[in-house]
């Protein structure tokens, strides 16, 4: 009998944290995590950023610096120390609970030093607009990592190693410089043209030396850190089979199959279902282009229909391959992709991703704990009973009842596998109302009851294994099936 309880990934971290604190509250939080629901964990990046302590992560200085030596002004990161971030992980382990670390190897930040070199600078709305001829600049990528002195990796990082820079330190002017010798890469995102260079000195993946280092990195982090998967940054600006033949290596080395998701930031499906085709499958994508229906049904109130909410997206086409989440890092308020899902439309969303059958999904750190600096609230008082309904209920053959503008809702039978488990979901976006639908003869006379608080009636399943599930203007309810 398959007993596999439901997946529920948690995205453990927003932008503006503390510094210092985080390692040890995952620590003292793994156990309460496993009991709230949540099997995987998604680690922000664990090495040193150019901005030490107050790196949140992406501006990459040393991918071999978990917080062991003294760079960029600090031994820990910001999230503290490689032996706190070990004791970390084994906490998660030991709560069962997987753990995915944030990779980022698409540039480099806060070099050591500078060098000289010959550059074209190129259009930043068409990077294949060439509008100066090749000039000398003086670019800083040289990275010797003096700090921590050869150990694990006596490689060094110089101008042969990227393709381009932002920034010619020699007149203090910002623009695409294109090393001489480089040429974009063909298969990368093609927003701008070409959207192969991101920020900072971007790393040149035509370079072998340069793939061989990565791997070999991806190797000693799985030996030095227990490690079940990763979450990989900004790969629409990276050669997309370099992952492919990436993780494959990693895997083999391994000998376990390391899950892989892909942050592509495009909310065009057709972008994401063209990665996903030429990596043939290698790695799950989040579903951007959901997180941006949830956006705009939040915005537009009860002028969207919600009939359309999964129309165009990952979860839809390919829900395997998809992770949906609701908000990140980067959609949080003040941040460069903002585009945060409204507080009223918040529990549909995440109903829409948790209690249904497709999708593996992410739930956010900044709705479970809350956002202190911009005065956002904590929402755990609804996010655990649903990500509990998720554990224990959402199993079975789903019905969905997707057939009006502003009232919809699905069923799950349950299954035999998981004791007392189905459940009906009904939502609405404008006024309240009810939706009769079919959770199965199974529970023929048994009380469902709202698992959300949202609604105190109980609802009784007729004979033919049907009820009148009901739902609050702007709300959702969750109805789960009283115990015998």
């Amino acid at each position: 009998m398959n007993t596999k309880k439901n997946g529920t990934m948690m995205q453990y971290f927003e932008w503006e944290l503390p510094c210092g604190m985080l390692w040890n509250q995952v620590a003292d939080k793994a156990g309460e995590l496993a009991e709230d629901g949540i099997t995987a964990i998604w680690l922000p990046p664990a090495y040193k950023g150019s901005g030490g302590a107050a790196d949140v992560g992406y501006a990459v200085y040393d991918l071999y610096d978990l917080g062991e030596f003294d760079q960029k002004g600090s031994i820990a990161t910001k999230y503290g120390t490689k032996e706190e971030y070990l004791h970390a992980i084994h906490a998660l382990h030991a709560a069962g609970i997987q753990v995915y670390a944030d990779i980022v190897l698409d540039h480099k930040m806060g070099a050591d030093g500078i060098e000289e070199v010959l550059a074209c600078e190129f259009a930043q709305e068409n990077r294949y607009e060439q509008v100066s001829g090749e000039q000398k600049i003086s670019a800083w990528t040289r990275f010797d990592f003096p700090g921590r002195n050869g150990v694990y990796s006596d490689f060094r990082w110089n101008s042969g190693h990227f393709a381009a820079i932002d920034r010619d330190e020699k007149t203090g002017r910002s623009a695409i410089f294109q090393f001489r010798g480089k040429q974009w890469q063909d298969e990368v995102d093609k927003e701008f043209g070409n959207f192969e260079y991101l920020m900072g000195a971007s790393i040149d993946l035509s370079n072998e030396e340069v793939v061989r280092e990565l791997t070999e990195w991806g190797k000693w982090y799985l030996r030095e850190i227990p490690l079940d998967g990763f979450r990989i940054d900004a790969v629409k600006h990276m050669r997309f089979t370099f992952y492919s033949h990436w993780l494959a290596e990693l895997r083999k080395a391994a000998g376990k199959e390391l899950f892989a998701v892909g942050e592509y930031w495009n909310g065009d499906v057709a972008k994401l279902s063209n990665y996903i085709d030429i990596t043939q499958g290698t790695l799950s994508l989040f579903d951007v282009p959901l997180h941006f229906r949830f956006r705009d049904a939040a915005n537009a109130g009860g002028a969207f229909d919600m009939r359309t909410i999964f129309h165009r997206t990952l979860v839809q086409e390919n829900p395997l391959l998809a992770v949906p989440f609701v908000d990140n890092h980067d959609t949080q308020p003040g941040q460069s992709l903002e585009s945060w899902v409204q507080d009223w439309f918040k529990p549909l969303a995440y109903a829409l991703i948790l209690l249904r059958k497709d999708g593996y999904p992410c739930v956010f750190y900044g709705d479970y704990y809350g956002i202190p600096t911009h005065g956002i609230a904590a929402k755990g008082q609804w996010l655990r009973p649903m990500i509990k309904a998720r554990e224990l209920l959402a199993y079975g053959e789903q019905h969905d009842y997707f057939d009006d503008p502003h009232l919809v809702g699905w069923t799950r039978e349950g299954d035999d596998a998981h004791a007392d488990s189905g459940l009906a979901v009904v939502m609405s976006n404008e006024i309240g109302g009810s939706k009769n639908m079919y959770v199965g003869t199974r529970f023929a006379g048994r009380h469902f009851y709202d698992v959300l608080r949202n609604r105190e009636d109980i609802v009784t399943v007729e004979e033919d294994g049907s009820a009148l599930f009901s739902v609050n203007g702007g709300s959702v309810s969750v109805w789960a099936p009283t115990r015998h």
